[in-house]
Formats: structure tokens, C-alpha cells, sequence
């Protein structure tokens, strides 16, 4: 729920999120569907593209809508109560637009300049080789799990270049490329988040020019040389702190649509041996602990976003100490979401595991989201802990 006094709900944002709610419906309908065939159906992602929910984060001046990260990750939630591959694949789809304002203007050029609602896919691992040779860079490589990749056009892929100040250190860049540069091997075949079609993709020796590379954490206005023509302080952020909730928000609308599966299951299902569901003590517990964690978990985020944009409009640079913590927090949603759809599904019993029950797929999707890097809670929690013990951060991406 949103409070009334949030300034960054404006009738444009309000009605934004108003058309996610109204898609979720259909995307319930839908998800077994992209479960069942590995892909969100195309008429899903027109859908979405119709309602513009994928330009909530690109420049205006580019036909987006330049919006609050609390917006679009408050759309992200509300589609993953109806699917959350569809919601997992949006939100990895939908923050590309923010990123490719960091680019050269040349680089928007070469995207958007022939229809502003060419989409991006990605992967980030830095496997990519790149060779240096005259105006950028011979690129190769092999990198999994790029969500959304048969819905797009172009794609950003990870690698290694030396940073610019001459030190020698390596730095994490990221590279774009057209849909004919590169090769999508279609092995996506998992447990769950399966309609995100998340596949491998090879590149073999293309030419990437210096245009469209990006020093990925380099926040400064030379690393981030779209901010010329993009000068709005919502691309003054730091891509962890908008990149790593892209993959974890999903998981919160997700419960939210398991309690409301698992209660209308509740308000008819008799167990085999005569009990009903609803009556179930465990089942009480499960959906209320279920509902007070979403609730949590959505204060944690949009206070932290708040304090976010707030930097971002002062200029004022955060302590790495509460970095870490909001990285530390982002990263432990999926495994808290996790906990409480377990103990939905506990409660659901034996009956509860066929796949015709929408909590199990649910489960099984967030048992996956657990698995992406981003969301490797104890390892980010121990980051923190080491600097608040008195260690020097080693996060590059804090």
C-alpha cells in the first residue's frame, strides 16, 4: 500500500501502476502458459509495452516518462501477483532504458532512434573479451541467463577493460550490441521463473565501437557521459542501488499473489481427512506471517529509496556503511519471500503440490530467483558485517 503524501506518486504514476494492476488479472490467466512453454507469451510483453510500463524509467526525451524508481518498482510488484516471471522479466527489461541514458548520445542514437520502444535485454557477467583495436573494441564471449532476450532488440553484456586512469586494474564495463551481433542459445530449462526464457547468448569476434561501451560503476559525470544530455537526477544513481531491486522486488507482489491464491483456496478446500483449510492453525500463521513480511519488506524498500533519491537530488554522497546495509537488504527479499511461500505450501499439504495450484509455481520461482548473484543474501551480509567490524569494504559495485 502507498501513502497519500508520497510526492512521487503523481497522476502520471498513479495511473501507471493503475494499468499494472489492471494487466495482473491476465497475467494470472496467462502463467501457466509461460511456465509450461519457458517464454512470456508476445501478447503479455505487447500488453506491456502498450500500457508504457516499460518507459517508466527512460528520459522524456526520449518518449519515456522519467519517473521515481518507487514507481516502477511499485508496477514490477504489482504485475508479479499475477505472474512473477513476467513481473522478473519486466524488471530486468524495464530498467534498461535508465541504463542507456548513461551512454553516449550516440549510443541512444543508435537504439532509439527509429522507435524509441526498442528493448534491451542483458546478462553482466563479465566473461567478455574485448580486444582493443581502432574506435572500440573486437568482442567475444559466452554469458547465461539473459532474461527477456527473445523480446528484444539489442542486448548489454558484461566484461573486463582497463580503467582509464592508467593503473592497470581491471574494471567492469558493459558493452551494447544489435540483435545481429549476437546468438541466443535457447537452454533455458529450470525449476522455476521459467517464463523468463532466460538463455545463453555467444558472441563471436564482432566489432563493439567505444560509443557503446560504459564503465558500469563508474558514477562520475565522465563515466556516465549520457548525463549531457540526460542531465535529470534520477540517472545520477548508482546502477547497483537500481539495478539490484530489479531482481529482487518481484519477489514481494509474488507472496502477495500466494496469500491471495492460498485464501481462496483456504475459503473451500477440505483436506482428505476431513479438515478444512481455513480452520488449519498452520494455515492461519502461514498467510499472516506471509502478509506482515510483504508489508515489512515494502517499507524497507521505499525508505531506502526515499533516501536514495534524496542523495540523488543533493548531491549528498551516502556512507558506505548504509550502501552495504540497502544492498545487504535488497538482497535478502527473495530468501524471506522464500521462507514464508514454504510455509504457505506446508500448509497447502500433499494436495497443494500439484501444479494446478498457483502457490507451487510460485514456490518454485522464487527458489530460482534465490539463485541469481544479486541475491546471495549472506554473502552481502557479511559485507556489511565486515565493515561495521572495522574492514575495508571489497564490493566494487559499493
Amino acid at each position: 500500500m502507498t501513502a497519500p503524501h508520497d510526492d512521487y506518486l503523481t497522476p502520471e504514476a498513479i495511473e501507471l501502476i493503475d494499468r499494472a494492476r489492471a494487466l495482473a488479472p491476465r497475467l494470472a490467466e496467462r502463467a501457466f502458459q509461460a511456465d509450461r512453454e519457458g517464454r512470456v507469451t508476445r501478447e503479455t510483453v505487447a500488453e506491456i509495452d502498450a500500457a508504457g510500463l516499460f518507459r517508466v524509467l527512460q528520459p522524456r526525451r526520449w518518449g519515456g516518462y522519467e519517473l521515481d524508481p518507487r514507481v516502477f518498482y511499485t508496477v514490477q510488484m504489482a504485475l508479479a501477483e499475477g505472474c512473477m516471471s513476467t513481473a522478473w522479466m519486466f524488471g530486468v527489461v524495464g530498467v534498461h532504458p535508465w541504463q542507456l541514458a548513461l551512454f553516449p548520445e550516440q549510443a541512444q542514437q543508435d537504439v532509439w532512434s527509429s522507435d524509441t520502444g526498442t528493448r534491451i535485454a542483458s546478462t553482466y557477467m563479465p566473461t567478455g573479451k574485448a580486444e582493443p583495436v581502432e574506435g572500440g573494441y573486437q568482442f567475444s564471449g559466452r554469458w547465461s541467463f539473459s532474461t527477456g532476450v527473445e523480446h528484444s532488440e539489442w542486448i548489454f553484456l558484461g566484461g573486463l577493460l582497463p580503467k582509464k586512469d592508467g593503473s592497470g586494474a581491471l574494471e567492469h564495463a558493459t558493452f551494447l550490441l544489435p540483435r545481429k551481433d549476437f546468438t541466443v542459445i535457447e537452454n533455458w530449462d529450470v525449476i522455476g521463473l521459467r517464463g523468463t526464457g532466460s538463455h545463453d547468448i555467444v558472441v563471436e569476434g564482432v566489432f563493439v565501437p567505444e560509443h557503446r561501451t560504459q564503465r558500469t560503476n563508474d558514477h562520475s559525470d565522465a563515466g556516465c557521459p549520457g548525463r549531457q544530455t540526460n542531465p535529470g537526477w534520477l540517472y545520477r544513481i548508482p546502477f547497483t542501488q537500481v539495478f539490484q531491486r530489479a531482481v529482487s522486488s518481484a519477489c514481494i507482489g509474488a507472496l502477495d499473489g500466494a496469500v491471495a491464491f492460498f485464501r481462496e483456496r483456504a475459503a473451500s478446500h477440505i483436506g482428505k481427512h476431513g479438515t478444512k483449510m481455513a480452520e488449519d492453525i498452520n494455515s492461519q500463521q502461514a498467510v499472516t506471517e506471509a502478509m506482515m513480511a510483504t508489508d515489512q519488506l515494502r517499507l524497507v524498500l521505499f525508505r531506502n529509496y526515499a533516501r536514495i533519491v534524496h542523495c540523488a537530488k543533493t548531491g549528498e554522497r551516502m556512507p558506505v556503511e548504509e550502501r552495504l546495509l540497502q544492498r545487504a537488504q535488497a538482497a535478502s527479499v527473495p530468501k524471506l519471500c522464500f521462507e514464508r511461500v514454504n510455509e504457505l505450501m506446508r500448509a497447502c499439504a500433499a494436495s497443494g503440490t500439484f501444479k494446478t495450484n498457483p502457490v507451487e509455481r510460485i514456490f518454485r520461482d522464487m527458489a530460482t530467483g534465490r539463485g541469481h548473484i544479486a541475491n546471495n543474501t549472506d554473502a552481502y551480509v557479511r559485507a556489511h558485517g565486515g565493515v561495521m567490524l572495522g574492514l575495508p569494504n571489497m564490493d566494487p559495485y559499493i
